[in-house]
């Protein structure tokens, strides 16, 4: 059943881990593992034509209690009295107090999706975690690259924050953005002043398959293995970390899906081409 594989994946507690406890000692931290706990809204923020910024609140003297790279499970009940039950990346820092953030797109065919775009400021949702991913240490890759397309941002994100703001940390990031239009690019203005203020640390490309006419400066076209090499020259190099999330095509073409028991999966794709290992690629 796809809940219970998802909750089968607790936190791992790591150095990471432990550094984020310690900061957190005297802070109470909102989220359970165990069960569910109703979240308030309290703004809605449109950030593309179909993806929005959803903050909820929490106590003053609380956090929601993330770790990287962790997710969260959302549930609410369906018009057939069963409940729907999804995994999403919050993208507020892991210190902030007061409040957390999901960016959802929103999407025809995903309940879920639709049901927090259809949320007003006041409702709640219910979530529990948080459900570890990817155990990050401090310096545990010389160098990460990270390919994603659209809202797949989301636990990129999560990475970058927690790298850049760990001056421990001198992990190099190389993150690959691509989406439709450049338009439908969430929080380039994040991104843009994350690279200009870490300049030797972090390097975006943008890529978009439906340039406009004129302007555009950035990449054209869809993520393939030349333009990684390219815009990557250091990627299956010793000490180097691949991580993908995106919708299925792109996974298809660079990486290939997960299994369905949410586990890795077989590598292909333009990852693959490139003479990568299964063991140096993790998909979100």
């Amino acid at each position: 059943m796809f809940t219970s594989r998802i909750s089968s994946f607790y936190p791992l507690y790591t150095h990471r881990s432990i550094l984020f406890a310690r900061r957190f000692m005297s802070t109470a931290i909102a989220l359970n593992p165990s069960e569910f706990v109703d979240f308030k809204l309290k703004n809605i923020e449109s950030l593309t034509h179909n993806t929005s910024r959803f903050t909820f609140e929490l106590p003053e003297h609380q956090s929601l209690g993330l770790h990287v790279a962790s997710c969260i499970l959302t549930k609410f009940i369906g018009p057939d009295g069963k409940p729907v039950i999804r995994p999403y990346t919050p993208t507020s820092e892991t210190y902030v107090k007061g409040s957390w953030d999901l960016i959802i797109k929103r999407y025809d065919t995903g309940i879920m999706s639709s049901h927090i775009h259809n949320l007003k400021v006041g409702d709640t949702l219910s979530v529990k975690g948080p459900i570890s991913k990817y155990p990050l240490k401090v310096n545990q890759h010389k160098s990460i690259a990270l390919i994603a397309g659209g809202s797949g941002l989301t636990p990129i994100l999560q990475l970058i924050y927690s790298i850049l703001h760990d001056k421990e940390d001198v992990t190099k990031i190389n993150f690959i953005f691509a989406n439709v239009t450049p338009d439908d690019i969430i929080l380039k203005d994040v991104l843009d002043e994350l690279v200009k203020t870490h300049p030797d640390q972090l390097k975006v490309t943008y890529v978009v398959s439906r340039p406009p006419a004129e302007g555009w400066i950035g990449e054209t076209g869809r993520v393939n293995a030349e333009m990684i090499r390219r815009h990557v020259p250091e990627i299956g190099t010793e000490g180097n970390k691949v991580f993908v999330c995106g919708p299925p095509g792109m996974m298809n073409a660079i990486s290939g899906p997960k299994n369905p028991d949410l586990t890795q999966g077989e590598l292909i794709g333009a990852l693959k081409d490139l003479g990568l290992t299964s063991e140096q690629v993790f998909k979100f």
